[in-house]
């Protein structure tokens, strides 16, 4: 299988901490991750501020605004923006219960990247739990469009992304990625694509008050004569695809489970993919919740269908 069936869920072995700004905000943020207890799944616990004390589900009840990150909650009330990087990097380095502590309304952007997150995680270590892991294995297709934009869901025996891009902008074209996700997929190929924009965009996001903390140090952008400007240049040739599959990770990884199937996408985003995995748990016609019954040697884990909780983040 593609992906790496772990038996049982996971959380982190120590606490570790991060310092940045919000891409959006331009605030300085801080973040703690703590070890949390099976079936806890993700929860950012918010310090200081109007909520504080605030706890919010990483999960897609929480979903809010799509537009230019994925936000949980309302921006009226408790609420973190950009998570989507974090929660790719709990994802792909199979991180499953884990309490977050945030000092601020959005996660930092640090390098851009899942880079950094995943160096933190790393330092924490990752220990199993004696509770048995959960999996949304899908098995019909599921299909949502948007114009000339789609995403879909298909039965696959491991987890994997397809995803393609299509811009009109000659520093990037057309570009497609497809991989197997394992932990070292992701951090070889993934974890170190950074966001990106352009130039013209700059002062219109500006004015509406996003973007504020946006560099050249956490940002690739494209310039007016539709080169990239960064002076170090790309980290891979096709960086831009592999960061909107980073994006798609953390935007699925709000299942409130790891899911088994195929994520496919053209020219995608936070909204659409959102959108996808609302039409996908909304028909329980389409997934299974299973877990692995027995792991002989040299043959793949035996999954089994079991029952889930009527209040599990996947029964909408």
């Amino acid at each position: 299988m593609g992906i790496e069936l772990y038996d049982y869920q996971t959380t982190l072995k120590s606490r570790v901490s991060l310092t940045g700004v919000g891409v959006h905000s331009g605030k300085p943020v801080t973040i703690h991750f703590n070890p949390a207890d099976p079936d806890t799944g993700v929860v950012f616990h918010v310090l200081g501020g109007r909520f504080d004390g605030a706890e919010i589900g990483a999960n897609v009840l929480s979903i809010g605004a799509t537009d230019l990150c994925t936000m949980l909650g309302d921006a009226s009330g408790p609420h973190v923006a950009t998570v989507e990087h974090l929660m790719a990097s709990l994802l792909g380095l199979g991180v499953d219960n884990v309490m977050i502590e945030i000092d601020g309304s959005e996660a930092p952007i640090l390098d851009g990247s899942a880079e950094k997150f995943v160096d933190a995680i790393e330092q924490a270590g990752i220990e199993p739990l004696a509770v048995k892991r959960r999996y949304i294995r899908v098995v019909k297709p599921v299909r949502i469009e948007n114009g000339a934009s789609w995403a879909e869901f298909r039965p696959y025996d491991g987890t994997r992304f397809e995803v393609e891009i299509d811009f009109d902008s000659p520093a990037i074209g057309r570009q497609s990625f497809a991989r197997d996700i394992t932990p070292g997929v992701f951090k070889r190929d993934i974890s170190r694509a950074r966001t990106f924009g352009f130039l013209k965009d700059v002062e219109r996001l500006w004015a509406a008050g996003y973007a504020l903390g946006s560099s050249l140090e956490n940002t690739v952008v494209i310039g007016e004569d539709h080169r990239v400007i960064n002076m170090e240049g790309l980290r891979y040739s096709d960086e831009f695809v592999r960061h909107k599959t980073l994006d798609a990770m953390g935007d699925l990884a709000l299942a409130g489970a790891r899911f088994i199937g195929c994520f496919r996408s053209y020219r995608g985003g936070h909204k659409l993919n959102a959108a996808a995995l609302r039409r996908l748990l909304s028909d329980r016609s389409a997934f299974e919740i299973v877990e692995t019954l027995r792991r002989d040697r040299g043959r793949s884990a035996e999954m089994i269908q079991v029952n889930a909780p009527v209040y599990a983040p996947w029964v909408l």
